[in-house]
């Protein structure tokens, strides 16, 4: 069976694309800071494994790498993120606005936003390569697309979903030559803690458009950022 490593599955989301890839038949290990009732439901049933660590300490992603005993991983879907302090849910496009930057915050976003994906598709590039057709996807948002600001604010959660799309598109080119297909993903506005009640989608129709524009992607969609229907975002 296929192998996945999905971070931040604790809930939301990654937690979403747990279900699914168990349910299609997937081998899934999940890296979270903390686990959920509900991830451990699905680990009690099988297929699924957690295991715990700070994602944000270089050691102890390597010592959860150093537990992964599978010589080959098909996908990792760097999910784990932050859109900083405070709630979009609550504030919208007022959230983040000038005049409240505050350093702790911009280093908290871009540690887990940009800095964690970066080290953990290092430490696993070898057991990506050893896969057929491997691809590792950064979950991003349309948040970071500067051809698609038009109401500004948001400073810290959008420069850092920026920096992810930038690092995915060099990752798309550098990884090609060990047949890793790198990308972003703009997952869509999901009605998650995170997106609000007000969010169009779905947590499992998103999900599910996710997987779907995944199980497409080539080594020649390397470097692309993708929207969950399948289409191209503009950077």
């Amino acid at each position: 069976m296929p192998l996945a490593i999905i971070t931040g599955a604790n809930r939301g989301l990654g937690l979403e694309f747990v279900r699914q890839y168990n349910a299609a038949g997937w081998d899934i290990i999940t890296i979270n800071r903390r686990s959920s009732a509900e991830l451990d439901a699905l680990a009690a049933a099988g297929s699924v494994r957690n295991i715990e660590a700070d994602l944000t300490n270089d050691d102890s992603l390597k010592q959860a790498v150093a537990q992964i005993d599978d010589d080959a991983v098909d996908l990792l879907i760097n999910n784990a993120g932050t859109m900083g302090d405070g709630s979009f849910a609550d504030l919208g496009f007022e959230y983040q606005k000038f005049g409240t930057f505050n350093r702790d915050e911009w280093h908290r976003v871009f540690d887990i936003n940009v800095c964690t994906p970066m080290a953990l598709s290092e430490l696993l590039v070898d057991k990506l390569a050893a896969a057929q057709n491997p691809v590792v996807v950064t979950i991003s948002s349309m948040m970071g697309s500067n051809e698609l600001n038009t109401f500004g604010n948001s400073y810290a959660c959008r420069a850092g979903q920026a920096a992810v799309n930038s690092i995915m598109r060099s990752m798309g080119m550098n990884l090609r030559e060990h047949g890793i297909a790198a990308v972003a993903l703009h997952p869509g506005w999901v009605r998650t803690e995170m997106g609000g009640p007000k969010a169009d989608l779905q947590p499992e129709d998103a999900i599910r458009a996710c997987i779907e524009t995944l199980s497409a992607i080539t080594l020649e969609d390397g470097g692309r950022f993708v929207a969950y229907h399948g289409g191209a975002m503009p950077y």
